[in-house]
This record gives structure tokens, sequence and C-alpha cells, in this order.
């Protein structure tokens, strides 16, 4: 079959659901008008442990407008059954199983729900709740000694080679100790959910990142069939990761529904955002490394501690990073984690390896000045050739281009690499670079393609758009596999009716998605095809069909234009109003053949006043293997919003709790700082070309949502040592540090 040009793919074209964002048009959750519906608000718990003793709604009963309070006290029994399809990498533990007990495990924890007519009747309501406890004392502070550690799971050991025989022979040994705050994620959108019941089927509107998952749990749940759930999520205002699991306000909004036999619409507070969702979690994360004296390491030993909540384990990809990244032949990674009192971490943005970077960069860089080495050669001369972890061959690796190409645009050879050499006026300017990683995942995944006899198609799947251009980018796959043009193409996403599709995360969605996008319009352009060379009153009759492209929704014959007709036409004759097809896309099974990842480099600029210690990043640049580029615009899009995210998560971000009672206290955007735009004045990114990685999925792309967020904050921390000499080891970077 001839190739089918490529007009959309490749281009930077804006995103098709732009205009419908900026005119406020686009319905996000809470948007939706659902006819009947009431409100609900939940009461939180003001202790982190202990029982609820009483629970007095009277007050609340007697406000207008008032339709009920649901506590344990009141609330039919859940059946919470086993659901482990409802995460992409479920918890492990006891799930929070709402209003089914008087156990308190975090503050924040959804203790109540009052339901009423209109949304400040059910404020006013939520505060006459008044709840007693028999509180104890809680846990929340990671770095608080003598605390217990959850039994290690396979994958949190490893080692190869000898790692203490190499350590006690290097000829540099170095042990720092790295510390990383706690970061919430602070999505514009809040979460937010709208349930309805009609008999025993249930509807629900939500804030997800799967609607296949949220439909699985509240099946479990309410013990009712999958089939019997239907979950809507057309737009999604950002979530970062914490959108990718079902968390307690989604139950307790379908529960207040079936109780009320009414709609309930749910919203959360920008507070209850900081209790009711997870979060990035803290970290302390040891590092015993070694080299020779020419800058080759020879081992590496992590030490990984980080929080979870105490009813269930949360893990993330924090070893990966250290087991490949180098050619370190002597590793040994111990990750625990510590059951504390409260709510569960989840996935942000690079989860896992965002950590990791942090750390084992941070000690690279260490060691390039110990030692008196660039930091970019450093970190050349330890570039593996094969996966070190499993022996495999990469199926592209080019993070040495990353760095050349990096060093030039960035002027690296413009620097003195002396600390605290360079100075604007009272600022001290510093520059540092770090590398970063992130694993090519794909699961299966479906795309319904229609064709209407008009010449527009139709493409669905039940995947999301958190923000990267899911919308944009599956258009431009099948505009280019259809022949057609943009503007006769909808693709449609959000529904758990429509085909499966797997979580909107991990940077799996255009592997995954798009493949099977790209699966489904090539199968319906064969079909439109065939027909046409079948059919004696084409103008393609007898034509070979390999011959044949599509373009401008015009089919014809390769070298020929004469012989053409629209998709219409065709149509028309055979008597078809449509023709319908469904894409499909299933991982290799079997052994892997190449070791799949996405590679970058981050190179960093800041400016460090010397008598007040605030740091100003003055630019930034990225470098990335990333795979085929379906949608450059998006693409730099994904990489300057990562960039914002690190310099949050290396200069500003950081949720401070009271220990005494696990209260967050800056749980809102005046305390919990987040980067603006005079923080980001100059934000580059390039993708290398010719990136194609076949092995990694049938249309080459490898994903790169994730690998954008992996390094950013070395490479600030590294320029903050840089420009002042002092080495700062735990995050957020605070002017107290460098005072």
């Amino acid at each position: 079959m001839s190739p089918q040009p490529q007009t959309a793919v490749g281009a930077p074209l804006s995103r098709v659901d732009g205009r419908l964002k900026v005119t406020g048009r686009a319905a996000y959750t809470a948007d939706h008008d659902v006819r009947g519906a009431v409100h609900a608000v939940v009461v939180d718990s003001t202790i982190a442990l202990g029982r609820i003793t009483a629970v007095d709604t009277r007050a609340a009963l007697a406000q207008p407008g008032v339709l009920g309070v649901i506590s344990h006290l009141n609330a039919p029994g859940l059946e919470y059954r086993d659901n482990p399809g409802a995460a992409m990498d479920p918890p492990v533990g006891e799930r929070l199983h709402v209003f089914q007990d008087d156990r308190v495990r975090f503050f924040g924890q959804p203790v109540a729900v009052v339901v009423a007519r209109t949304l400040e009747a059910a404020q006013h309501g939520a505060d006459q709740v008044r709840v007693s406890y028999r509180a104890e004392k809680p846990s929340t502070d990671l770095t608080a000694p003598g605390l217990p550690v959850n039994a290690p799971l396979p994958p949190q050991n490893y080692e190869r080679g000898d790692p203490e025989e190499a350590l006690a022979s290097a000829d540099v040994r170095l042990e720092p100790a790295y510390r990383l705050g706690r970061i919430h994620h602070n999505a514009m959108e809040p979460h937010a959910t709208i349930a309805r019941w009609d008999g025993d089927k249930l509807t629900v509107w939500d804030k997800t990142q799967w609607v296949q998952g949220a439909q699985g749990e509240l099946a479990a749940v309410f013990g009712i069939p999958p089939e019997s759930v239907r979950v809507i999520s057309p737009f999604v205002g950002g979530a970062f990761g914490n959108a990718a699991r079902v968390w307690p306000h989604s139950a307790i909004a379908a529960l207040a529904a079936r109780e009320t036999g009414r709609p309930v619409k749910l919203v959360l507070t920008r507070e209850q955002l900081y209790y009711g969702v997870g979060y990035r979690p803290a970290y302390e994360y040891t590092l015993r490394l070694g080299s020779d004296r020419s800058g080759r390491l020879t081992a590496m030993v992590h030490g990984i501690r980080a929080e979870t909540s105490a009813y269930e384990q949360f893990l993330e990809s924090t070893v990966t990073a250290g087991r490949m990244l180098y050619a370190t032949p002597h590793v040994r990674q111990a990750y625990r984690t510590v059951p504390l009192d409260v709510n569960t971490p989840t996935y942000m943005r690079g989860p896992g390896y965002a950590t990791a970077a942090f750390a084992i960069e941070s000690a690279l860089d260490e060691l390039a000045h110990e030692l008196g080495i660039d930091p970019i050669e450093l970190r050349l001369r330890n570039e593996p050739e094969e996966d070190p972890s499993n022996g495999l061959p990469f199926s592209t690796r080019r993070l040495r281009e990353c760095l050349r190409v990096g060093a030039d645009r960035f002027r690296w050879d413009r620097r003195d690499p002396a600390p605290r050499s360079t100075r604007d006026g009272d600022w001290l300017i510093g520059t540092g670079v770090a590398v970063g990683c992130y694993d090519t995942l794909r699961l299966g995944a479906q795309a319904r393609v229609r064709l209407d006899a008009d010449g527009t198609a139709l493409v669905e799947s039940a995947s999301s758009d958190m923000g990267p251009g899911t919308y944009t980018s599956m258009t431009q796959l099948a505009a280019d596999a259809l022949g057609l043009h943009m503007r006769k193409v909808t693709f449609r996403l959000g529904d758990s009716l429509m085909p499966p599709s797997p979580p909107h995360a991990g940077s799996l969605t255009m592997a995954s998605v798009g493949s099977a996008v790209q699966d489904g319009c090539d199968k319906l352009r064969r079909q439109a095809i065939g027909l046409a060379v079948e059919d004696e009153g084409s103008p393609l009759y007898g034509a070979d069909a390999d011959d044949v492209v599509v373009l401008g929704g015009r089919l014809r014959v390769r070298g020929n234009p004469a012989r053409t007709e629209t998709y219409g036409r065709l149509l028309a004759r055979n008597h078809r109003d449509h023709l319908e097809t469904l894409g499909s896309f299933t991982p290799p099974s079997g052994p892997a053949r190449s070791s799949l990842h996405a590679f970058g480099a981050t190179f960093a600029e800041v400016a460090v006043d010397v008598r007040l210690g605030l740091v100003r990043v003055r630019r930034m640049l990225g470098v990335y293997d990333a795979g085929r580029i379906i949608s450059p615009k998006l693409a730099e899009s994904q990489a300057l919003g990562a960039m914002v995210g690190g310099i949050g998560q290396a200069l500003l971000e950081h949720t401070v709790t009271d220990h005494r009672d696990g209260r967050i206290v800056n749980a809102d955007l005046a305390g919990y700082l987040v980067p603006v735009n005079a923080d980001v004045p100059d934000l580059r990114a390039v993708y290398l070309d010719n990136g194609e990685d076949l092995d990694a999925a049938p249309i080459g792309v490898k994903g790169l949502g994730e690998v954008v967020a992996v390094g950013v904050a070395p490479a600030i921390a590294n320029a903050v040592f840089h420009a002042t000499g002092r080495r700062v080891r735990e995050l957020p970077i605070t002017v107290e540090a460098l005072l």
C-alpha cells in the first residue's frame, strides 16, 4: 500500500479545542447542567488519628434547603469489592471505605456529607455539623526518628555486582543525602463529580484521567456490573496524575445521589484538594557513590525512604533510573515506604523518575566538581552501550546528542567552571545541567472510525485530555491516515461507552490510543480503496490498490491525476451512508527485544541575589530524544509546562504540615507557592529530528509528557551551586538555605 501523504502530522497546528476553551464553551465536570441536580458538601475530620464518638446533625438538618446528612451512623453498607483495574498500579493495602466505620486515618478525611438544594445551603449545613472525636497522637513526619517501615515488595530491592567491595576500592567516594518535600498538583480545575441514578444504572460526570477505570471502581464500590455505570469526562482542566484513580468524593457523590433519589453535584474546595486527593510524596534519598579518578562510576548504593498512608502502600518508579541511567557495574537499591497518618500519595508528573533524578543528577554534579571534570563530559564518560539493568539494547538512546546539541545552543563553552565566578551587579550567575529518562509505556487500546457520505469522519476512543492535546494530536493522525483535511475530522473521547482506552497517564496515550487510531483509519482507508477499485463505475476501477492514495478527501492513483474521485461520490454510488471500522493496538507479548525509554537533557541559568539569597531562573533549555513528534506545537507546550513545574519543585513548592495534628497549614494558593509568569522569562525546547522509534510503537512515538519533567529540578539546583558555591540538598531551595 502506498504511504499516505503527511500534511497534518508534524505540522505546528493549534489546538482543535482551543476556541472552546478560551471562550468558556468547554464543559468541565462542574459545568455540566444535569436536570434536578442538588449539591453536596463534604465535612472533613479535624484530627489525623482516632475515632468519631458523636455526629450531631440536628442544626444542619434544621437549615432551610438541607435534604440530608450522611455519615457512618446512617450510611448503607457498600461492597468495596476488589477492583485491581481501577488504577494503573493500585496501591497495596486497604482502600479508604467512606462512611463505613468510626475510624479517622488522616486530617481532612471525609466524615460526613451534607446534601441541599443549593450550594450555599449545603455549605452552611456542613458548617453546622458537629463531630466529636477521641483523638490519638498522629505520626505525620517522615523525618521523625524510629519510624517503622513497610515490608519491601520485590521491585523495591535490587543488587548487581559487589557494591561494598567496589566502594571500598573506589578512588573517590561521596555520600550525599537528599530530601524532597511533599508537593501537590494544584491543577486549575478542582476535582468534582456529578452522579445520577436511573434505577440501578449510574451515570457519573467526573474529573478523571481514565473513564473506564472510574467505571470499574464505582461498580465495585456499589456491587453492580461495570456496564451499569457510565462515566463521562470530555474535558479535564489539568491533573498531572492525581485524577488517574478514583478518590473518596466520587463514591460519596454517587452514594448521596442514591440515598436522596436526586442527581448530586460535589465539588471539592481548593483546601480539600490537599486532603481529598493525592500528592507527590516526601522523600529521603541517600547515595553512596564511587568512581575512579577519570570519573567513571564504579558503584552506587541508593537508600530511599518515602511517605505513604498507613492504610495503603503507594509505590512509584523511583528505582528504575538508578539501574540504567549510567554504566555503573555495582549497584544496590533499597526503597522503603514509611506508613504515616496521612492520605495516600499518588502519581505526579514524571513520577518516581523526577525524584530519583534530583538525587542522582545532583550527586553527579558533586562528583564532577570533586574531580574537576566538566559536568557534561562526566555524563558522556558514563554513557552505557546497552541497558545495564537487563543487557538489552536501547531502542534509541540519543542522550549524547541531547547533551551536545544543548551545550551548543546554551553556549555552555562560555561557562567559567569555578563556582561563584560570574556576577551581574548584586546577582551571582550560575549554570547547571541534568539529564533524565522515562520508560515508554504501552497498553492495549481501541478506536472506532466512521466515515460518512458527506466526506467527514468521526473517531472515538474512551481516552482523556488533561491538557497535552489529545483531541488535536489524534485528529492529526486520523486526518493524514484518511486523507482528509483536519476540519473534516472530529475526535471524541471521555465516555466509558466508547471503545476501551488505557489511563491517560505515564506518557502512554499517544503510543497506545494513537496506534489504535492509526490502525482504524488505515483499515477504513483500505476498505474505501478496495470498494473503489472493484466498482466498475469508479474512475479507479481495476487500479492496483497499492497505487491508490487519498488526499483532501479524494482517492487518486499515484502518477495518474485523472483517475480520482471523492469519498462522497464513492459511497453514494454504492448506496452507503457510511463506512466504519474498529482500530486496535496490542503491545507485543513475550520477552522484550529492547529497552524502551525517552531521554532528555535540561540546561538552566540562575541568578542568586548575593545579599538576599533570592533565586531567579534566567533561562532554560531542554533537548529531548522522544521519538516521532506528531504535533510540534503541542510538544513544545508540554516541555515548557514541565519546566515551569520543575521551577516550582526546585524553588517554591512545599506542602507544610503541622505535625501536632496533621493539618496542612498552607492548603491554598496564597500559602502554597507556584511559579507565575515573572518566574519563567526564557524557556526553550528542542526535539531531536528523525527520532521515529518503531520498537516503541507502530507510529514511532515514545511519549513525552513525563520525560520533559525529569531533570528540571536538579539542573536548577546544580546551577544554584555553580552560582553560589553552596550545595543545597533539600527541595525546595529556600532563601534560608542560601544565607
